[in-house]
């Protein structure tokens, strides 16, 4: 995405608001991380200690949004600013329970919002054939632009017990 979006934001439904985890502490951050991602084999931050990932969660151009639903967590974002004035959406997704209630668009939209403040030039994201299949057509509709697709096979380390859906398993095409 290389300006913000124009328009209004899609509206949230009533009780929802997002927080920025000002100091997200490595067991709230693995709540998040395993409930959106679970289902979408994401593995990369399973790998990590906790001394890691505390790491990562302190760096202040690293930043943790968590989507508040009547008082529970429905989802939640990262934003890497690493390589600013290039901001990349690393973490975006809901928990099972907030999904299809209509919350995915208008936290997106918060997400890409905030990712557009202060200097930004461009913002990234990265989706694959395990993210949700609304994933890629919700990035699209936010005003992202695919740029490129690498065809990319991953070795999930048996050891973290996640299950991988059958239609991402070799020989299931």
């Amino acid at each position: 995405m290389d300006r913000p979006p124009e328009g209004p934001r899609p509206p949230s439904p009533p009780g929802a608001a997002v927080v920025v985890a000002e100091r997200c502490t490595v067991g709230f951050y693995r709540y998040l991380y395993d409930g959106v991602g679970r289902r979408h084999v994401w593995w990369l931050r399973r790998t990590l200690t906790d001394e890691q990932l505390a790491g990562i969660l302190a760096d202040p151009v690293n930043s943790v949004h968590v989507l508040m639903h009547q008082g529970e967590p429905a989802g939640f974002y990262e934003l890497d600013r690493r390589n600013r004035p290039v901001v990349n959406l690393s973490y975006f997704g809901l928990l099972p329970h907030a999904i299809g209630r209509g919350m995915g668009r208008a936290l997106l939209r918060h997400a890409v919002e905030a990712a557009w403040a202060g200097g930004t030039r461009a913002v990234t994201v990265n989706t694959c054939t395990a993210d949700h299949p609304r994933a890629l057509p919700n990035y699209i509709a936010a005003g992202f632009r695919p740029v490129r697709a690498v065809r990319e096979l991953w070795q999930v380390p048996d050891r973290l017990g996640l299950p991988i859906p059958e239609r991402l398993q070799l020989g299931s095409r």
